[in-house]
């Protein structure tokens, strides 16, 4: 197809998908990956990251990112660095769109929350709920459930998660995901440093001190230039441009230098004579991936775990047991769709897709409207 045109050895075509689940005609105008991308753009899903946590809750200013920000930010990020490589833009953007529909409300506080819940239960992961939304629970087709990605976006997706568990039949022995997700993985990575530390000083909840300690923050903060009217918010978006881009730069540089050492240019990622291209293959420089992982450390030990964002989350989190214990009790208050679904998975797992799928402000409401008062019973 003319959009694939110019593509390297190594890119995924959707041409050569191996298909989707449930087979459908094509697309007269969009690839098959085009497509994809589209399903999860249009899911109820990927809606409602409109109003979930990325650090700071929904309601606590109008400029911090939310899990929907970030995910368009990671989804551009990924496509610079897609086309950069010449591997496929449509795949990877796919991959990055669906890499967060599974967060819960209140970050990965909730998260955490649902996880303790269900530890006798398969426990929790958003990673791995991410590729049960596109895969089973989103609604919008009368002959299957999910969206009946095709494999390649559903392998990325799946692979996203750390977690050993059930690997679907159809991905097994695949071995590493496509390129492209791994772009989606690498740009999540970068955006989430890079961005966090924005919000982060927006916030007042860091400084410029705690961030001197970060190798990539001091060789990126911008020295004295002339102050406008907006000049502090100007430095701080003047240090990520900087970031993201040198971070970009490293990133296409390293995964080109690996690729054409592994010989890996045909679509498996892999080379018959190169065992060694197995592994991951999209991946930062040594100095780069110790630098970043030295500023997340600082954010996660300042910012993430600051007192006030540990307070706040923790209060609102605290109304997850008791909706996790109400549906799990009257499951007759659930929507249909959910209540129809108890037998093919247990009553747990079913309470938990509920309350995992919700908002912020919809948790918070509901849990008025079931308990009353403003906080957990």
């Amino acid at each position: 197809m003319e959009a694939e045109r110019g593509l390297r050895p190594a890119a995924r075509r959707s041409t050569r998908s191996a298909g989707r689940r449930w087979p459908e005609e094509p697309d007269p105008f969009r690839t098959a990956y085009q497509r994809d991308r589209d399903r999860i753009i249009h899911s109820s899903a990927f809606r409602r990251l409109q109003y979930k946590t990325q650090v700071f809750i929904n309601h606590e200013g109008d400029h911090y990112r939310t899990r929907l920000t970030h995910t368009l930010e990671v989804a551009q990020i990924a496509r610079t660095i897609a086309r950069a490589l010449r591997l496929n833009e449509d795949l990877t953007e796919a991959v990055a769109l669906a890499h967060d529909l599974g967060h819960t409300p209140f970050g990965h506080a909730g998260e955490e929350v649902l996880d303790r819940l269900m530890r006798n239960h398969g426990g929790f992961e958003h990673n791995i709920q991410s590729f049960r939304i596109v895969d089973e629970l989103e609604r919008a087709y009368p002959d299957f459930p999910g969206l009946n990605l095709t494999r390649e976006s559903r392998h990325g997706i799946f692979a996203h998660s750390s977690r050993a568990g059930f690997v679907p039949e159809d991905l097994r022995g695949l071995g590493p995901p496509p390129l492209e997700a791994q772009i989606a993985d690498a740009a999540d990575e970068i955006a989430y440093s890079a961005h966090d530390m924005e919000d982060g000083l927006s916030s007042g909840l860091i400084g410029v001190g705690d961030l001197e300690e970060a190798a990539l923050f001091r060789r990126h903060w911008p020295g004295s230039f002339e102050k406008g009217q907006h000049y502090g918010r100007v430095k701080v978006r003047t240090l990520l441009r900087r970031v993201i881009a040198d971070l970009v730069v490293a990133l296409v540089g390293e995964t080109e230098r690996r690729i054409r050492d592994a010989g890996i240019e045909d679509p498996d990622g892999s080379a018959p004579d190169a065992p060694a291209s197995r592994s991951l293959v999209v991946e930062l420089p040594a100095r780069h991936d110790s630098e970043i992982r030295e500023l997340k450390a600082i954010l996660h030990g300042r910012l993430y775990r600051h007192p006030r964002v540990a307070a706040t989350t923790e209060a609102e989190t605290r109304r997850l047991p008791d909706l996790f214990r109400h549906y799990l009790e009257r499951p007759e208050d659930l929507p249909a769709h959910f209540r129809q679904r108890i037998g093919r998975s247990s009553r747990e797992r079913v309470a938990c897709d509920y309350v995992a799928g919700m908002t912020d402000r919809f948790a918070s409401w509901d849990h008025q409207r079931r308990f009353g008062g403003s906080g957990a019973r």
